[in-house]
């Protein structure tokens, strides 16, 4: 029997009047970047074990304390041990990369063989240890980053119930967004974009299926990258679809972000699917790092079915193409492209969530009382008033009732769904008008947090890319109301050089990314 898990951090409900920040550290961690810090310890200012613990004080007095943001779920207790013979290995034998000693946050739902657990946010994977890594924690490792601890995340990747919160789990309660503690840090890596928001971490790993690294980094003032599926393997990460998933760089520059995801990618005989990105991948991004990028670049504006569900959030689009003009780019506005059916991608996924977890939780241990989906599904019952507090499980009972992917209505939709999305959409429309990158809103500003009737998404770009496996960038684009927005940048296969390329030229000329302000609300005053 397994033990009873713990009693889950509950949401708060109201945010506090006021909200006391965490003064600099001496090191100067808030908003530092990967080559500030890097240039800090080969000087010998600080050091690796410096910076841990310069972002755990941050973690107590922002995310448990002050604001209390709930972005962390835990800390890594080995984290200082690690930084230290980090520092001592630099003293030895030089650095090993640009990674080296530097603290990196990952969502709960990417595996760690150490004292940390991985549990998707559910109170059915407490206690649950791994004797393995996942190739994200892995590679992380190799290149000499500090895995600091696990984000807080939408339960099971926000694929559990029709009307979550996003940022809400079981086992952390409910994330709130910075910039407006009432507000919806999006989701489901909403842990990770709020912490590296804040600062808790130079950098963090999220994932997505469908919107859940770039959603939560437009709201967060973020740029994400949410890579070509395959290019960074999925081993070890609790899965909705192994067709969709993947996990992808959060971080405030696209500098930081490009050299996190030059560390991930990699051939992995564990995901099939990195088999495509031989030759395809790079180790190091930073080449694509042209303030002068957008020079000459066709830039095509998906409108129609991509933009207008925000109007305050399309100007402040309007006005990064506008930027992009400046710099150089040919502007194609509007281009139509073939979306692909909603309906049939929520078909599709049930039946791969229902495969695909099946798989992950019957590989566990003896010491996870779930092996399968139906466990989940009962433990979930058995503990209702912890678990489903909020809202239920209608998409894995769902997902329980589908059968295997030999059938024919899953083979039939999957093929129609991925046609429409690659050589009828993407693939067409950027050959039609000769383009290198679709831009759009990437998400409205953050909604406010609603625990009785869910999230109040009004739409955005994200299914167009998820269901083609390609890939997706943001990069902050400015503010309504205080609430960040974010432009997305959309491309081929294997195309992330050059979106990373242009998305660092647009940041370069428009700078808008801005730190969190804690306000306990947004401020709704009419401008003048």
């Amino acid at each position: 029997m397994a033990a009873e898990p713990a009693e889950p951090a509950q949401p708060t409900q109201q945010p506090a009047a006021t909200a006391k920040i965490a003064p600099a550290t001496a090191i100067g961690v808030e908003e530092a970047t990967i080559a500030d810090l890097q240039a800090g310890m080969t000087a010998g200012r600080f050091t690796s074990k410096d910076l841990v613990e310069a972002y755990l004080r941050r973690i107590h007095d922002l995310d448990k304390n002050g604001p209390t943001l709930l972005a962390v779920l835990e800390i890594n207790p080995d984290a200082i041990a690690i930084a230290t013979a980090l520092d001592d290995e630099r003293r030895t034998k030089g650095a090993r990369g640009s990674l080296h000693g530097i603290p990196v946050l990952i969502k709960d739902n990417i595996d760690t063989a150490d004292h940390m657990m991985t549990t998707a946010g559910s109170l059915a994977l407490m206690g649950v240890r791994h004797p393995n890594d996942s190739a994200v924690a892995e590679h992380l490792r190799d290149a000499g980053a500090v895995i600091l601890g696990k984000t807080n995340m939408t339960e099971w990747a926000d694929a559990r119930s029709t009307h979550s919160s996003s940022g809400w789990s079981g086992r952390g309660g409910q994330t709130r967004n910075a910039y407006a503690l009432d507000r919806s840090p999006s989701g489901s890596s909403s842990g990770t974009g709020v912490a590296i928001s804040t600062s808790l971490a130079t950098i963090g790993v999220g994932t997505e299926t469908d919107g859940s690294v770039v959603s939560p980094s437009s709201v967060s003032s973020l740029v994400g990258i949410k890579p070509t599926v395959g290019l960074v393997s999925r081993a070890g990460i609790i899965p909705i679809s192994h067709r969709q998933d993947t996990a992808g760089p959060m971080a405030r520059t696209v500098a930081d972000a490009a050299t996190l995801l030059g560390v991930l990618t990699g051939v992995d005989a564990r995901d099939p699917a990195t088999k495509a990105s031989a030759g395809k991948a790079a180790t190091d991004y930073s080449k694509y790092l042209d303030p002068n990028g957008l020079k000459g670049a066709r830039i095509g504006v998906l409108r129609k079915g991509m933009m207008g569900f925000s109007p305050a959030a399309d100007l402040l689009v309007d006005a990064a193409v506008a930027v992009m003009q400046a710099q150089g780019a040919f502007v194609v506005d509007p281009v139509l492209v073939t979306t692909p059916d909603l309906d049939a991608e929520a078909d599709v996924l049930l039946y791969e969530r229902k495969t695909d977890l099946n798989l992950y939780l019957g590989g566990l241990g003896a010491d996870s009382p779930v092996h399968s989906l139906a466990d989940v599904i009962a433990f979930n019952e058995a503990n209702g008033p912890r678990e489903m507090t909020y809202f239920g499980q209608e998409v894995f009972l769902r997902a329980q009732k589908k059968g295997p992917l030999t059938d024919e209505a899953y083979r039939k939709a999957l093929q129609k769904m991925q046609a429409a999305a690659r050589a009828k959409g993407i693939d067409a429309a950027m050959d039609k008008d000769k383009l290198d990158a679709l831009v759009g809103t990437t998400e409205s500003p953050a909604w406010p947090i609603d625990l009785i009737d869910g999230d109040h998404y009004l739409g955005n770009p994200a299914t167009l890319p998820a269901v083609a496996g390609y890939p997706h960038i943001t990069v902050p684009a400015g503010f309504v109301f205080g609430l960040p927005v974010g432009v997305s940048f959309i491309g081929r296969a294997w195309s992330e050089g050059t979106l990373i390329r242009l998305a660092y030229a647009y940041e370069q000329a428009s700078k808008m990314r801005r730190p969190p302000t804690f306000a306990p609300t947004a401020d709704l005053t009419p401008p003048h």
